[in-house]
């Protein structure tokens, strides 16, 4: 009997907005758009959590070397927070750990959540994919092992309560990278006296890109190769907040090899450099010359790496 005859692959570049459904890990939400574009190369760009649903930028080809953009972007949320509950996770797929009464109002709540308004140290989770000798949190909080949590800094951007029906709160979090939800909603419990877990969270923003843009699977699994692609975003939407630099002849040609070529008319950073329309890569201009960072032509992160990269945000 014949092996099953494989799908070929295809070289894809561009940026898909994916609704994630919950109940299912980003890794598989990203195996599955690889699979329906057939792409070679795929990433996605900030874990979201089984719990969790939302945008979910994938990735493809050239689109990966430029990812990091949308690693490091700022994030927006809604989220259900539920007080009087804890549990082992901080999420509601944790078992419960203690149940108290609660017993604060509405006032209470706000005044709480402009307390959490700003930067801060959080610690991470136990429950986490942060490594530590190589192993994943999650891993020592299992087995029953507590190791040492360090803090890290981040920004709570801005923190609104949508809707407030005891024991459930509704909150909007734009939040900085590295930032968990989870903790925050915990920790929101432990400020008002009774405990809390994240019950439902949904990524509504990442950097620039927004959550009404996105598609779902649903919608995905019905179209054909020709609307699937129609779906891209080109590779430039990753750096349309840089400055741009244009680069012609053999300074372009010279950029594409990694060579540094003048900038003049730029001020030192980062900027986006361009042969027409055609993006080339991404440099560091210093006293007016700009150093390739990143280019078109050079070799693309693996999803693996952009999974390593990608922050929990649970």
């Amino acid at each position: 009997m014949s092996a099953p005859r494989r799908t070929p692959r295809r070289h894809v570049d561009g940026v898909l907005l994916l609704d994630k459904p919950p109940g299912i890990t980003s890794n598989a939400a990203l195996m599955r758009v690889k699979r329906l574009y057939r792409a070679d190369k795929a990433g996605h760009t900030g874990t979201l959590d089984p719990l969790a649903s939302g945008l979910l930028p994938v990735c493809f080809g050239a689109a990966t070397r430029f990812a990091g953009f949308l690693l490091d972007a700022p994030k927006r949320y809604v989220a259900t927070v539920r007080f009087g509950v804890t549990t082992t996770t901080l999420d509601a797929e944790g078992g419960v750990v203690a149940s108290r009464e609660v017993a604060f109002g509405r006032d209470e709540l706000d005044a709480a959540l402009a307390r959490f308004t700003g930067p801060q140290m959080q610690t991470p989770p136990a429950h986490s994919a942060l490594k530590l000798e190589g192993r994943p949190y999650y891993d020592y909080a299992r087995r029953g092992v507590d190791i040492a949590r360090t803090p890290r800094a981040i920004v709570i951007h801005a923190l609104r309560l949508v809707q407030w029906q005891a024991p459930d709160a509704v909150v909007e979090v734009e939040c900085s990278k590295g930032t968990y939800v989870r903790v925050l909603a915990a920790d929101l419990g432990e400020a008002l006296g009774c405990g809390a877990h994240l019950a439902a969270l949904r990524r509504t923003a990442s950097g620039g890109f927004a959550l009404a843009d996105a598609v779902t699977f649903d919608a995905l699994d019905a179209m054909d190769e020709c609307a699937l692609d129609a779906c891209l975003k080109p590779v430039d939407v990753l750096v349309a907040h840089l400055p741009a630099l244009t680069v012609t002849g053999d300074a372009a040609r010279r950029f594409r090899h990694g060579g540094a070529v003048p900038a003049e008319h730029c001020d030192d950073g980062l900027v986006a450099a361009y042969e027409a329309d055609a993006l080339l890569g991404i440099a560091d201009v210093t006293r007016g010359i700009a150093n390739p960072r990143r280019t078109m032509a050079s070799p693309a992160k693996s999803s693996e790496l952009l999974e390593k990269q990608a922050f929990s945000t649970l």
